[in-house]
């Protein structure tokens, strides 16, 4: 009998392409599209598109419906977030708790004993147990997002695009279910859901965002203005007004009780310690030096990785800069993903 596999299905090519794959190794494929979001037009594109690819290849397909999950998970958080000066990472969220999480429960409850996503990732052996690694395809490994992963998830997981190169998916997947041409006209690149184009436009449903304030620096010295706190991560360097200034000023601090930012020069923006609240780094650190990435397109960098009282401590060995609360800082031995947490 063929093993069951659900398959988190986006509409789009990749994971289209997964069902196709899974389907030609002998899985028992049932697809699965959720509704996360309140974008109704693109749902109704992408489950037309889920239908098209299940008929054509023959398998089960369900739509579970999450949106007061996602909303009081995910998307709530990502507003009160930026309410508390922090730069969130939606995809970290909603990775453990959502897609394997509520959509892990639910391929259990249909009798599948494995969960698939077109995520560009691996599962490998490290010390004898399943854990995430890194995508063949560097430009698009999405490793970093899957850091918090419960054990539960990494042991019935399966990545089909995780040797794959994206060149090769795309033409080879529209010639087997060349309807999917159809989705061209969505971007590849856009990786929060939720958000049509800027993460502020998000922010202006819900909160006074335009509000202006001063903008200090690290001495405390009032030195500009800024158009409202919750538009600037750390590391931003445009945007504000520094009065008189002759060279580029960047966000070192955000101070949302008093609606400040706190800016200073390149060089004070550097640091060479990390702290983040632990979410998953539970294996035993054996070695002086791992990799750390402080954000998904940051360059790894090496580190000096101890634990106390659920707190991460990194000591970078050379300095990194825009190191933002809310952020993930994730830990690597290699290619493979050790955990990580959330930076405080």
């Amino acid at each position: 009998m063929a093993k069951k596999v659900a398959l988190l299905m986006s509409g789009g090519v990749d994971s289209s392409y997964c069902a196709y794959l899974l389907k030609s190794q002998g899985y028992e494929v049932i697809g699965i599209y959720l509704k996360l979001h309140d974008k109704e037009a693109k749902h109704e594109v992408f489950i037309g598109n889920c239908q098209k690819v299940s008929k054509e290849l023959d398998i089960e397909f369900h739509i579970l419906q999450a949106q007061s999950e996602f909303k009081a998970i995910v998307y709530d958080e990502f507003v009160n977030a930026y309410k508390r000066g922090e730069t969130p990472n939606p995809c970290t969220l909603c990775n453990p708790l959502i897609k394997f999480g509520i959509a892990l429960q639910e391929a259990k409850k249909l009798g599948c004993e494995y969960i698939a996503t077109g995520h560009y990732a691996k599962i490998t052996q490290y010390n004898g147990i399943n854990r995430i690694a890194k995508a063949r395809d560097t430009s698009k490994d999405q490793s970093y997002f899957l850091y918090a992963l419960p054990q539960e998830a990494l042991d019935c997981i399966i990545f089909p695009l995780g040797d794959s190169l994206k060149v090769e998916i795309k033409p080879t997947a529209l010639q087997i279910l060349p309807f999917l041409g159809t989705l061209e006209t969505y971007k590849d690149s856009q990786e929060i859901c939720f958000v049509e184009t800027d993460y502020i436009d998000v922010l202006k449903k819900h909160e006074q965002v335009e509000q202006t304030g001063i903008v200090r620096n690290a001495q405390g010295e009032v030195v500009g203005e800024h158009n409202g706190y919750m538009q600037y991560t750390i590391g931003k360097r445009k945007g504000f007004k520094v009065f008189g200034a002759h060279t580029p000023h960047y966000v070192m601090g955000i101070n949302p009780e008093k609606n400040e930012l706190i800016v200073g020069s390149k060089e004070e923006l550097q640091t060479n310690i990390v702290y983040a609240t632990n979410k998953s780094l539970t294996i035993p650190l054996t070695k002086e030096l791992y990799e750390v990435k402080i954000r998904y397109r940051s360059a790894p960098i090496k580190a000096h990785i101890s634990i106390e009282n659920n707190i991460i401590t990194a000591k970078l060995q050379e300095s990194a800069y825009g190191v933002a609360k809310g952020q993930a800082l994730v830990v690597y031995d290699g290619d493979v993903v050790l955990g990580g947490g959330v930076i405080i």
